[in-house]
């Protein structure tokens, strides 16, 4: 008799925090650069905005399937330094199916494929997926204003083979902007 497991479907929610107040004041004296769109003493801005989930269907198989998503995090600042993008779970890294888990992956860096059984992120940058944690890690940096919005791509990745039960697996992720300070 052949058994079939069907992941319904995978999510990843991302939650997405404002961090910075709507406005900010330019960089002091001697940290700004002239010309700027945005001059000495004038308030800039920072915001932050994302698809508010993302639905990963999969159908494993028993040597083990990959699939993925995409989620693009719009930046749009008007600060002369630029900013930094960070990327972090809510409170835990696994994904959660009614107590059945998918743990992160164990990668801490880029030069490993996912092993089965787990899921990662990657960035444009990176070849291979790592594994999310609960602290915050750098995933794009700008040097310079995007007063109409800079998109990061953030690559989701999932390797299941029929050993997880079937269902919804759900994880929350949050995306954080912060202003360059120099």
């Amino acid at each position: 008799m052949k058994k079939t497991i069907i992941f319904t479907s995978c999510s990843l929610i991302s939650i997405v925090f404002f961090i910075m107040p709507l406005s900010c004041y330019a960089q002091p004296y001697g940290k700004g650069l002239y010309s700027a769109a945005v001059k000495y003493d004038n308030e800039t801005r920072l915001s932050i905005s994302t698809n508010a989930s993302l639905d990963i269907p999969i159908t494993p198989t028993s040597g083990g399937t990959l699939a993925t998503g995409l989620n693009a995090i719009t930046v749009t600042s008007t600060d002369v330094m630029g900013y930094k993008l960070y990327i972090r779970s809510l409170s835990n890294t696994y994904m959660n199916n009614l107590g059945a888990q998918l743990p992160a992956s164990t990668n801490t860096s880029p030069g490993a494929a996912l092993a089965t059984n787990t899921w990662g992120y990657k960035t444009p940058e990176l070849t291979n997926y790592v594994g999310i944690t609960a602290t915050d890690t750098l995933i794009h940096s700008a040097t310079t204003p995007f007063s109409s919005g800079e998109i990061t791509n953030v690559t989701y990745g999932i390797y299941v083979n029929m050993e997880k039960p079937a269902g919804n697996y759900v994880a929350d992720v949050v995306y954080t902007a912060v202003p360059q300070t120099n």
